[in-house]
């Protein structure tokens, strides 16, 4: 089973630590004995207790709790749910900083915007797929203008903040993850390199690296109980269907864009729809409207105009729009804030909408 990830590296990132109850190699932030070598290595306590995932740290600046922010390469004010909220959630934080390549609708409302390297092309280092597998990323051009290297910038700013650390690259970052996370242990950049690439765990450098990660259930005798698995019981969306709002619009991505389309926005593609809704042919009949009308779309929050289609695939009253064109078709407006107990995810993909044709 793989999942399939909205991005690249999505699996790194969460590698990496970056996970409210999590540090580097899935380490449990709560465990005295794994958060004792971090704070050895790096000579500084470690808060002992889990942090809040995105939805949280929303509450927690509606709340006032959170009063400044440090944003890298993410673009809140237009990704999350319920865009009204969330931008004025923004704007009442006393400091905000964002970190990125390109001038998100974020850094629009940021007191200070960092200009970074693109990842992909202007930086060394590492990426995950889903699969698990490490590869590397070497730096193919200089950065522009006054934008540096990630590491860069945050080594900097320790250094002005009086914990400067030098300027590690990226191999010495990857070395000091290495000596932390036992399941990155064995993948140097020479191993990586030389095999294309290693699934961890690979605990020291003579481990070939792991297929298939719970390969152990194929034992003859299990060396463990096996992981149970956890059945869930379904609970109806709280964006509830009515006479006034009957239509179940779901959000998701296109094949040719990327995230808020702040990237992929930035050219062409012949696969590209735009900021459109998509109906069934028997809803369009219904509402009296052809493809490429404007219809207005209203949710308990807010409201958009954009051109209607259809597609075979959606059953009668399930509308689909893509979260891609927020300058175009802020579908966020529409969406609600309230989100699962478990994944910390808002409700994206079950808002209530109407659908009205423009006159």
């Amino acid at each position: 089973l793989v999942p399939i990830r909205g991005q690249n590296n999505v699996q790194g990132g969460g590698d990496m630590g970056a996970l409210p109850n999590k540090l580097p190699g899935f380490q449990d932030v709560e465990d005295d004995d794994a958060r004792g070598k971090f704070e050895a290595l790096w000579g500084h306590p470690v808060p002992p207790k889990a942090g809040l995932h995105i939805s949280l740290m929303i509450e927690a600046m509606k709340e006032k709790a959170i009063t400044a922010l440090y944003v890298i390469g993410e673009n809140p004010a237009q990704s999350e749910a319920d865009t009204q909220h969330i931008e004025a959630v923004l704007e009442g934080l006393e400091f905000m900083v964002v970190q990125d390549i390109l001038m998100t609708r974020t850094a629009e409302m940021a007191d200070v915007v960092l200009p970074a390297a693109a990842g992909w092309a202007e930086s060394d280092g590492t990426s995950t797929s889903s699969e698990r597998r490490v590869q590397r990323v070497r730096k193919a051009l200089e950065p522009p203008g006054d934008a540096k290297d990630d590491i860069e910038i945050i080594s900097l700013l320790a250094e002005r903040m009086g914990r400067g650390w030098g300027i590690p690259t990226a191999e010495e970052a990857w070395d000091e993850l290495r000596a932390l996370s036992p399941m990155h242990a064995g993948m140097s950049y020479k191993r990586l390199e030389e095999l294309g690439g290693i699934q961890w765990p690979c605990p020291d450098e003579n481990h070939p690296g792991t297929l298939f990660l719970h390969s152990w259930l194929w034992e003859e005798t299990l060396p463990r109980e096996p992981a149970p698995f956890m059945p869930t019981v379904w609970v109806p969306p709280i964006d509830e269907l009515s006479d006034e709002f009957p239509v179940r619009m779901t959000t998701g991505r296109r094949l040719d864009s990327y995230n808020t389309g702040v990237q992929s926005g930035g050219y062409d593609s012949p696969l590209r729809a735009g900021g459109i809704i998509e109906i069934a042919p028997e809803d369009g009949a219904n509402l009296g409207v052809a493809e490429g009308d404007t219809v207005k779309v209203s949710s308990r929050r807010g409201a958009i105009d954009v051109p209607v289609y259809f597609h075979d695939s959606l059953r009668p009253g399930l509308a689909f729009m893509a979260l891609h064109f927020p300058d175009e078709a802020a579908v966020n407006q529409l969406t609600i804030d309230v989100w699962d107990p478990k994944s910390g995810t808002a409700e994206f993909k079950a808002t209530a909408v109407r659908i009205e044709k423009v006159a």
